[in-house]
């Protein structure tokens, strides 16, 4: 049924290109291609959401089931870009925090967590990974999902004998319910708050210094616990040390927005685990300074499909100026190009002209 259907849709999409002479327009690159405008300036702007993720990656009425049915189609691609999301929307503070300045540095960043973590989804598991759960939902403090493998611990009314994890004020915390455990997009977002939380108490409980912060920030991402305790310490050269190398394997061989993976103990990041492997990250100053963000409100999902002129509303001129995309092969800006794939093909052609009649006249 569905060959058929795709058949069935190719066709029709040729048919009417042939009789109303409309091209399609297409505005994501294949798979294993980079997905976002090349020309992009990403240090200034970031990736632009190519895929078009909102705040959520699955209906919040969804069974926890279908969740992470939606969660595991993900290709490592999509996890990549689905990380990358949550990271420039929070850019500011998150650079300011980690006191790294390169955008692309800090995406290799969380490829290095979540590579150690979850492989980024290499071995077909998309963003559907979790981990002690054997007691049951939310009973372990070490219950995790997601690419990042974000704990229950990360998210508001959990067990209250957990440690509280409310000193990121900057950024919403999610209260603990399936729907929201089990939403990659959601974990992504909880993981990287729980990282600055550890941020937090590394600079002000533990005084650290230096990349030691982020260090110790990771480190405490798997035990629990931010203070130093060695240099020769396994539990540095195995987890915030191998991340910092898988980071910089991602970001020298150029893999930060394909579908290539590596995992770890990978041989070919053998090279980027000798001598000082955080000499790479640079002397950036993490730092608690103050930082302008949004109102700590729960975000909301902000795709208007049809509002292809970004004015906040669907009527007759967003269907004129798609008109013209279409015919005038037109360039849109990310932010319009997704609302205006309202089949959501990747393609922005006659079938999205028609969508957006129908929403127009309400049918």
């Amino acid at each position: 049924m569905k060959i058929k259907n795709l058949i069935k849709k190719v066709s029709c999409i040729a048919l009417s290109a042939v009789m109303l002479n409309i091209p399609t327009v297409s505005f994501a690159h294949a798979a294993d291609d980079i997905a976002h405008d090349p020309t992009r300036d990403v240090q200034t702007e970031g990736v632009g959401n190519p895929f078009g993720y909102g705040e959520r990656n699955t209906p919040a009425d969804a069974s926890t089931a279908e969740i992470r049915a939606i969660n595991h189609a993900m290709s490592v691609q999509e996890v990549k870009y689905a990380m990358y999301k949550e990271i420039d929307e929070h850019w500011d503070l998150i650079s300011v925090r980690l006191g790294q300045t390169e955008r692309e540095m800090v995406y290799a960043l969380f490829l290095g967590l979540g590579t150690r973590e979850s492989t980024l989804g290499g071995n077909g598991d998309g963003a559907d990974i979790e981990t002690a759960f054997s007691q049951g939902f939310g009973v372990s403090s070490a219950h995790a999902y997601g690419t990042m493998q974000t704990a229950v611990t990360a998210f508001a009314d959990c067990d209250p004998t957990f440690m509280k994890e409310d000193n990121v004020p900057e950024m919403y915390q999610y209260s603990f319910t399936e729907s929201n455990f089990y939403d990659a997009i959601i974990s992504n977002h909880m993981g990287i708050r729980k990282i600055l939380h550890f941020i937090e108490i590394a600079i002000n409980e533990d005084k650290l210094e230096g990349y030691q912060i982020v260090r110790g920030a990771l480190k405490a991402f798997n035990t629990g616990w931010v203070t130093y305790t060695g240099e020769n310490d396994g539990y540095y050269k195995n987890y915030p040390d191998e991340i910092i190398s898988l980071a910089r394997w991602y970001y020298e061989e150029g893999h930060l927005y394909d579908n290539v993976f590596s995992w770890t103990n990978d041989e070919r990041v053998e090279k980027y685990r000798q001598g000082n492997v955080w000499e790479w990250w640079g002397d950036g100053v993490a730092s608690m300074a103050p930082v302008e963000t949004q109102p700590t409100t729960e975000p909301k999902d902000d795709i208007l499909y049809g509002d292809v002129n970004l004015d906040g509303k669907v009527d007759v001129s967003d269907a004129v100026m798609l008109s013209d995309v279409i015919l005038c092969k037109k360039e849109l800006s990310d932010i319009s190009a997704v609302n205006a794939d309202i089949d959501k093909s990747l393609e922005i052609d006659c079938f999205d002209l028609l969508l957006i009649r129908n929403l127009i006249i309400g049918t």
